[in-house]
């Protein structure tokens, strides 16, 4: 499990930091987050038609536009605003959803309608709502704005994930045709014949570009399993030297080429550009977008570094240095409207040293998929822990920064995605196309998101909240526009894969919830286990009996069909939920809500595991033990005067880890000896057909009662002593297996989206509790639900 200060501190340690762990932060930055931003200047210029930029004056409107947009967005917005809007030291989209679903209580998820009583975790939140707002009121009354708002995350979620599709394939695709180029140049200093020339150009251009881009994916999806720190100190001193690299060619290209080209930061040139825009120069805006394509992605990977050094390394160098690049290309291109490919980026760099520059961009290139990449991983793992994207294995690559995940699953699958673009498309012009539109559309998501967020959440007034949404979202909506013109030119790729993922999203929200709604109207009462007896015909056996369910009161259809046709159960009952809050880290001090099922002498708990949405409980060896540990803990503290929330079954206890020898039982050790024989051997008396369900097994933690405790009373002593013999007996874990059928008279669209949840159920490479339970002790009780 999670150390003591694993979680709790995960914030607090940020903000401690010292200049040398900003600087070291920023330098890993570089390598991870700001790969993608940095390397588009390698597409921005090159994917508008040659034949839109018409004169010298076209190249002073657009580079003006180039200035103003990465102004505006990139440092203003997400650098000095949105950073800010980090839900503990979370960001994307679903964190901005998260921080509403608690402050605005606007949640549709099942952890927000399910006994809120138990569930409700206000003592971390320093929030407090003094004055609801008329907003607030609305938002809160309409439960119409509740669907609206999900469906806002999950769209930004689907446009981040796009991102994560093409722009590996689009900056690969840019680089390698880069590489063709400069081998095309070689080969027409070997050959002298124009007809050679032109064969050995064409099969260059046919060979060369396509494969390599997708046998430098498939290396760089290889490459993920190493996590985001290995990464960042891989990557960073290749985009470190080719940040100083196009800032250096930037600075020679202004000074040689033209000098009047930082006129046109001058806002007149925008205006300039408006007035006497057609609709393909307004076309063109949706290239001049991509050069903010990045700015998504460092609030979404705000998860593995701090926001100081994020906007550190944006402030003091990534921001300067990619103005200088655009603004030197700019220049080239003013002075050589003539010259082929004169908007390409490698056209721009002195001759000597472009092949030099060709090599760079290619690992420049594969560096810059990295951010979507990483963003993807951040999005899709939040995404899980709320219920809105099928069960996946997830992967911590990193002890100490917990927001550092790897996803097998969708690693493979965004790589097949990739190829299929970059050999389907094979064009740097189509795919800009698509990925400017996922740019444009997740950043105006998130400035839909953030105006409710400093309204609801910062408290701040109605009309700033507003002027916020209409300066941002009329920028980003002027670009949606120039975009939406490229529909027909390789953008109608992004909206097939926002279809298929969205669909896939609300499907298996869709079933989760209408599956919970089932296990809700479909409980029995707590009584109806606790008035089972001998004289019923039903019996206890030695073990322990761990029940997972979902719900959080009463008993689980499926034990209770369990139970009709199998009259047993055990010793000691442990009914375990887990239970995702709306933030990212649950302390391990406040993880366990403890509670009886019953009077004392039945040996019934409930145990509910709360968690974050970034938290990794699920996938730890030693989930069993913590478990035994805070029902010892619950039993010697339940009459104390200790934190404890009310619920329909009774008292419940707040039970976290203990301090260093302060346990109530002590853990001993022992992986050599098997244990549970001895205790079958002595219980001949009470042999029934469940007892093959509870399987002895290597402890690889025993539990043992402190030698001296005067303070502990006897029926304190007596109940611990019990739990640890029922321990040492064997344990059976219980899960219920659902099998959903639509309801006869159903419609199409409920029928589509449970038939997709049952198809995603039953694909799923991750169970629903991935708490690695041996086979022999899995029961697994199927049930048919009626949706």
């Amino acid at each position: 499990m999670d150390s003591p200060q694993s979680h709790a501190t995960f914030s607090d340690e940020f903000k401690r930091e010292t200049w040398k762990q900003t600087l070291l932060f920023s330098f890993q930055s570089l390598g991870v987050i700001y790969g993608q931003i940095s390397t588009a200047p390698l597409y921005v210029l090159g994917t508008i038609p040659e034949n839109d930029l018409k004169s010298e004056e076209t190249v002073y409107e657009l580079f003006s536009f180039i200035f103003w947009t990465m102004t505006i967005i990139s440092l203003l917005k997400y650098a000095f605003i949105v950073l800010k809007a980090d839900d503990d030291g979370e960001g994307g989209t679903f964190a901005l959803y998260s921080l509403l679903c608690r402050h605005a209580k606007v949640g549709l998820l099942p952890i927000d309608t399910s006994a809120n009583e138990v569930m409700q975790y206000e003592v971390r939140s320093s929030f407090k709502v003094n004055v609801k707002s008329r907003a607030w009121k609305a938002i809160a009354k309409h439960k119409s704005s509740h669907y609206f708002i999900l469906f806002l995350a999950l769209f930004g979620s689907c446009m981040t994930i796009g991102e994560g599709v093409l722009t590996p394939a689009l900056s690969v695709l840019s680089a390698s045709s880069g590489i063709q180029r400069s081998l095309s140049y070689i080969s027409h200093k070997c050959f002298s014949s124009q007809r050679k020339q032109e064969s050995i150009s064409n099969a260059l251009e046919r060979y060369v570009p396509v494969p390599t881009a997708c046998a430098i994916l498939v290396c760089l999806f290889m490459l993920q399993h190493y996590g985001t720190h290995k990464i960042g100190f891989m990557f960073a001193p290749i985009i470190i030297i080719w940040l100083l690299f196009i800032g250096g060619v930037g600075i020679y290209n202004i000074f040689y080429w033209n000098k009047q080209i930082t006129h046109a930061i001058s806002p007149v040139y925008l205006y300039r550009f408006v007035r006497n825009t057609d609709i393909d120069s307004w076309r063109s805006l949706g290239s001049i977008i991509l050069c903010v394509a990045g700015s998504e992605a460092i609030f979404a990977d705000l998860g593995h570094f701090s926001k100081k050094s994020i906007k550190v390394a944006f402030v003091c160098l990534i921001y300067p240095v990619l103005i200088s690049c655009y603004a030197g290309q700019a220049a080239y291109m003013s002075k050589n409207l003539h010259v082929e490919d004169f908007n390409n980026l490698t056209e721009s760099v002195p001759r000597p040293i472009r092949h030099f520059f060709s090599v760079l961009s290619l690992f420049a290139s594969v560096v810059g998929s990295q951010a979507t990449i990483t963003a993807s991983f951040s999005i899709i793992n939040q995404c899980l822990a709320l219920n809105c994207f099928p069960r996946a294995k997830v992967i911590h690559t990193s002890d100490k920064i917990h927001g550092q995940v790897y996803i097998p699953d969708v690693n493979w699958l965004l790589m097949i995605l990739s190829l299929t673009v970059t050999i389907g498309f094979h064009d740097i012009v189509r795919i800009g196309n698509a990925t400017g539109l996922a740019v444009i559309s997740g950043m105006l998501i998130t400035t839909c998101l953030m105006s409710l967020v400093i309204a609801l959440y910062w408290e701040k007034n109605f009309f700033l909240s507003a002027c916020f949404l209409i300066f941002f979202g009329f920028v980003e909506t002027m670009y949606l526009s120039a975009c939406m013109l490229n529909f027909h030119k390789g953008a109608w790729y992004l909206v097939v894969l926002l279809a298929l993922s969205l669909t896939l999203m609300l499907a298996w929200h869709y079933g989760t919830v209408k599956k919970y709604e089932y296990d809700l109207q479909n409980k029995v009462s707590t009584e109806w286990l606790t008035e089972l007896g001998p004289g019923l015909g039903v019996s206890r056996i030695p073990g322990i009996g761990f029940i997972y369910t979902d719900i959080v009161t009463g008993i689980p259809a499926f034990f209770s069909h369990f139970i009709a046709n199998l009259p047993a159960f055990h010793q000691v009952l442990i009914f375990v939920s887990f239970k995702s809050l709306a933030e990212p880290h649950v302390p391990p001090s406040r993880r366990y809500l403890i509670g009886r099922v019953g009077p004392r002498d039945y040996r019934i708990y409930r145990c509910i595991v709360r968690h974050g949405y970034c938290d990794h409980i699920r996938d730890t060896d030693d989930f069993e033990e913590e478990i035994i540990r805070s029902i010892g803990e619950f039993i010697s503290m339940e009459e104390s005067d200790f934190e404890s929330l009310t619920s329909p079954e009774g008292r419940m206890v707040v039970v976290g880890k203990p301090l260093p020898g302060q346990n109530v039982l002590i853990p001993l050790h022992d992986t050599d000896s098997t244990v549970g024989s001895d205790s079958f051997a002595n219980n001949d008396s009470q042999i029934s057909p469940l007892d093959k369900f509870c399987v002895p097994v290597k402890k690889k933690v025993r539990f043992m009662l402190p030698q001296n405790c005067p303070q502990m009373r006897v029926s304190v002593r007596d109940e611990l002593q019990e739990l640890i013999d029922a321990r040492e007996s064997g344990t059976a874990y219980f899960l219920g297996q659902s099998h959903l059928i639509v309801r006869e008279g159903s419609n199409i669209l409920k029928r589509f989206l449970i038939k997709t949840y049952i198809f995603c159920d039953k694909n799923c490479r991750q169970p629903p509790v991935a708490l690695n339970i041996p086979h022999a002790a899995l029961v697994e009780v199927g049930m048919v639900y009626t949706i």
